[in-house]
């Protein structure tokens, strides 16, 4: 029996925890660059959209974004249903940090 201490045991790999978990925190990194690098593109858009006098949420655009992340998520092997529960949690977020910019970019 195993103790749950043993990864190996059951994949006939010697990795351990610690392997897996700093694999994760590397992954976890990357990801956090690219929500920054993905964020500062929001930016731009925000003096965009406010320069053309368009809102924040635009209905269109964040169906094509989430099924966008729908599909390549289906092709890379991960849960599609998974990937559309980050996408509309991010892009609600984004759509609400987008209002709060383009508010205080109008009023200033």
């Amino acid at each position: 029996m195993s103790d749950g201490q043993n990864t190996g045991e059951t994949s006939g790999t010697t990795e351990t925890l610690a392997d897996l978990r700093r694999e994760i925190d590397a992954i976890d990194e990357k990801l956090v660059h690219l929500l920054a690098s993905r964020l500062r593109v929001v930016q731009r858009v925000v003096k965009v959209k406010n320069r053309d006098g368009l809102p924040a949420n635009i209905p269109e655009r964040v169906e094509e974004v989430v099924a966008s992340a729908c599909r390549r998520a289906e092709i890379e092997g991960l849960p599609p249903e998974l990937a559309e529960l980050i996408w509309r949690d991010m892009v609600a977020w984004i759509i609400d940090y987008e209002n709060r910019h383009l508010n205080a970019d109008r009023r200033g």
